[in-house]
């Protein structure tokens, strides 16, 4: 299952990737994120592995992410993997002078059970998506220059 968000953030490029780039402000825009854990590497840097645990009702999950790409300013790719597959996520970022267009594209794979699922749950998967993103987009806003 394949799908893309795109948000304009008012606040240039620059700002925008170090805001994003920094670790410490992860629990600031993706909700539920109670913990970043490096296991390997150096966090955001390609081949790095890190433990992302999230609160989900009175449960918690957990996402092993490994960088795949880190191309900063303009790209930044990783795999999330969890019991129930793996999620690629491309992240672009486009300059346009006082604004940032952020593109996300997103592609789960699974088991034949949870694509079936997937193809079932697309807009929760996608509505999470935007969610993250104009979590994101808020925090970047707020923070100051």
């Amino acid at each position: 299952m394949k799908h893309s968000c795109d948000i304009e953030i008012n606040a240039p490029r620059s700002k925008v990737v170090a805001l994003f780039d920094d670790p410490a402000n992860l629990v600031k825009w993706q909700p539920g994120l109670i913990k970043f854990e490096p296991i390997s590497g150096t966090p955001g840097q390609p081949s790095a592995k890190s433990r992302l645990v999230y609160r989900a009702g009175k449960g918690e999950f957990e996402l092993i992410e490994t960088i795949t790409e880190r191309n900063l300013p303009d790209e930044f790719s990783g795999t999330y993997e969890s019991k129930m597959g793996t999620t690629k996520i491309r992240n672009r970022f486009i300059d346009n002078g006082a604004t940032t267009r952020w593109i996300v594209d997103t592609e789960f794979t699974g088991s034949w059970m949870m694509k079936a699922l997937s193809l079932l749950m697309g807009g929760v998967m996608r509505a999470q998506t935007v969610k993250v993103v104009q979590a994101f987009k808020g925090f970047a806003e707020a923070s100051g220059s």
